[in-house]
């Protein structure tokens, strides 16, 4: 199995339109072949000491796939390509970290 945290910031003011494409391809990718758990996150001020600054241009993906191919498929899927093409004018950047229970 393949965890994957995608963080994706947004540009200023841009969440929400954001949030709203993105809410579009959940149900597509979580009929995707490997896909285990696949939603989008948003920080929470828990007033928790450790917690680190409230990130409000941010979403989070949470993601698990069956493996890492099913990953790459993912990554090249129609629906995500259009997706990409559709939110390119909200995104500032994304970084993915992909794990493995350890």
């Amino acid at each position: 199995m393949i965890h994957v945290l995608a963080t994706i910031t947004a540009k200023p003011g841009k969440r929400e339109a954001l949030l709203a494409e993105f809410h579009r391809i959940v149900a597509p990718v979580r009929a995707e072949a490997g896909c285990i758990e696949y939603g989008p996150a948003v920080d929470v001020d828990a007033g928790i000491s450790v917690q680190g600054p409230l990130r409000r241009d941010v979403v989070v993906v949470i993601e698990k796939w069956e493996s890492l191919a099913a990953l790459k498929a993912h990554l090249q899927a129609p629906h995500m390509i259009e997706y990409r093409n559709r939110v390119k004018d909200y995104v500032e950047s994304v970084t993915l970290q992909i794990l493995e229970p350890a």
